[in-house]
């Protein structure tokens, strides 16, 4: 048995630190850090979130009739997630189901309502603590927009806001019409914008303007950022493309300091991590959350830890934001095999530093692959599904009678309740948002640790990927933040500590602060006075 000393659990009280107030996301960063490093957000796809009126769509009423369920702006309560931020997929008018096709940016989808409707929602969100950003599609409008159309006409004005040919180029992208050649690169209802045209950056400026001074948003998420601006046979990461972004980020800057980007760059983390800091404040990082699942599902802890130490080592600090899985991606659980195992990757990423995004329904569990419209079915509220009172507009997963809210609230192990907890203990607990993260060595490829410290707390997060339990197991950090006389107390999980005997340099040597980790146990572990 390690140096250790066993304290009781009862002897012992968790020590709240700099917690998310009453007002949430709206206060201060923590530490000098932006205020989103205090905020864990919630994407939401309005047409798949609640339908208020039963025509099978969800709408901006339904949504604002859930924000209780998301923040009920009260920090004493326990029901709700707890989440400070959301982000909406797009609501602009459009003729498509998802939205990134837009014929109009300056009005909300009348199938999810009204400009009216919106502004309602960002008082209500804010009056609970949450701030609203928005899903931006910059690259291309739809071919049924307004420009667009006057752009086909070879004499218009507007011609030259879109990316004509008289030929058809060589290389993919490229759609024909009756007055020449279009570059489209997602598909042919989405023609790409010319931002090497003056006027279209001013078009676009003034939609950003529209909706952070007369619809009140805290920011946007930048749709599909690398393929701005294309350059000859490169049509990705081109020096147009980030100069383009620089100066807008300058421009909304100027608007409102406190306004949020967050790019969608799909990529590699160095590739990545060079839009940060002057292009967008957050960047998603794809690689950290696809290693977070292989090693959540693959009881091995090789591949997150290499992907974490590469995150921390190439950002500035806090500035990605982490995720498990998004709208265009197969769903966390249908990646995963049980429940467990999806507890296991939420633990991962709530604890890791950073900003979160969690996709609407994943703390459920809901299920879903690949067509799209199979990953952005209507959320599981009830055993009849309770999304609509109409038919939806997509059905629902095969489960939804045994997977919803209201089963997932009953059961205090739910993968629902995991989620509560970890959220709640991110909004607690300073460590857990802005402090300074360390790698733990286990000795075991199962067993995860890693320590979370600011200068007033310190908290170990343990975790056994494996479907067996663990008890031969021995923790080490050479150096670290800890002093002498510090003692164990668990903010999640269940079993007796033993507290560390602290070696010189503020770290320990074979450390065993459970004698057993069950089978895919999760544990955060305080270290208090």
């Amino acid at each position: 048995m390690p140096a250790s000393v066993r304290m009781p659990a009862a002897d012992r009280d968790a020590i709240v630190v700099s917690p998310v107030g009453m007002d949430g996301a709206l206060v201060v960063g923590t530490d000098g850090l932006p205020w989103w490093n205090d905020t864990v957000f919630y994407e939401v796809f309005v047409r798949s979130f609640y339908d208020s009126d039963g025509d099978g769509v969800g709408d901006i009423n339904g949504l604002i009739e859930k924000l209780d369920y998301l923040n009920d702006g009260d920090p004493r309560t326990a029901d709700d997630l707890g989440v400070t931020g959301i982000w909406l997929m797009p609501i602009a008018q459009s003729p498509s189901y998802h939205g990134y096709d837009v014929v109009d940016h300056y009005q909300v989808d009348d199938e999810y309502g009204s400009n009216e409707d919106f502004l309602r929602l960002m008082d209500e969100a804010h009056a609970r603590g949450i701030r609203v950003i928005v899903d931006w599609v910059l690259n291309h409008t739809s071919s049924q927009h307004s420009w667009f159309q006057e752009a086909l006409d070879p004499n218009s004005e507007r011609r030259d806001w879109y990316v004509w040919s008289d030929e058809r180029p060589e290389g993919r992208g490229w759609h024909e019409s009756a007055s020449g050649y279009y570059y489209g690169y997602f598909w042919g209802g989405m023609p790409d914008l010319n931002y090497e045209n003056p006027q279209v950056t001013a078009a676009m400026q003034d939609v950003v303007c529209f909706w952070l001074e007369d619809m009140g948003v805290d920011g946007f998420r930048l749709d599909a950022v690398k393929h701005l601006i294309e350059e000859g046979r490169i049509l990705e990461h081109t020096p147009a493309t980030r100069s383009w972004l620089k100066e807008f980020f300058a421009f909304y800057k100027a608007i409102d300091p406190g306004a949020l980007t967050v790019g969608e760059v799909w990529g590699f983390t160095d590739d990545v991590a060079a839009y940060v800091g002057d292009k967008v404040d957050l960047a998603f990082e794809f690689y950290l959350a696809t290693a977070t699942l292989e090693s959540a599902g693959g009881m091995h802890k090789g591949n997150v830890e290499r992907a974490q130490r590469l995150v921390i080592d190439t950002y500035p600090p806090g500035q990605f934001a982490t995720f498990q899985a998004n709208h265009d991606q197969n769903r966390t659980r249908s990646q995963l095999i049980s429940d467990e195992q999806a507890k296991l990757a939420a633990t991962l990423q709530l604890t890791f530093p950073g900003v979160p995004f969690v996709y609407y329904g994943e703390e459920i569990g809901m299920q879903g692959t690949k067509p799209d419209e199979n990953i952005r079915r209507p959320m599981q509220w009830r055993p009849d599904g309770g999304f609509t009172t109409g038919q939806p507009w997509r059905l629902y997963y095969s489960d939804y009678p045994a997977r919803h809210v209201e089963g997932q609230s009953a059961d205090p192990d739910s993968l629902l309740n995991h989620y509560r907890a970890l959220i709640r203990l991110r909004n607690t607990h300073e460590a857990l948002r802005v402090g300074d993260w360390l790698l733990v060595e286990t000795g075991m490829n199962v067993v995860h640790a890693s320590l979370r410290f600011s200068d007033q707390e310190v908290i170990l997060v343990l975790l056994n990927l494996s479907g067996r339990a663990i008890g031969e197991y021995l923790l080490s950090l050479p150096s670290g933040p800890l002093h002498s006389g510090l003692q164990p107390v668990l903010l999640l999980g269940e079993g007796e500590l033993y507290a560390p005997a602290v070696n010189h340099a503020g770290g320990f040597d074979d450390f065993r602060p459970l004698d057993t980790l069950p089978t895919y146990g999760s544990f955060i572990i305080q270290f208090v006075p």
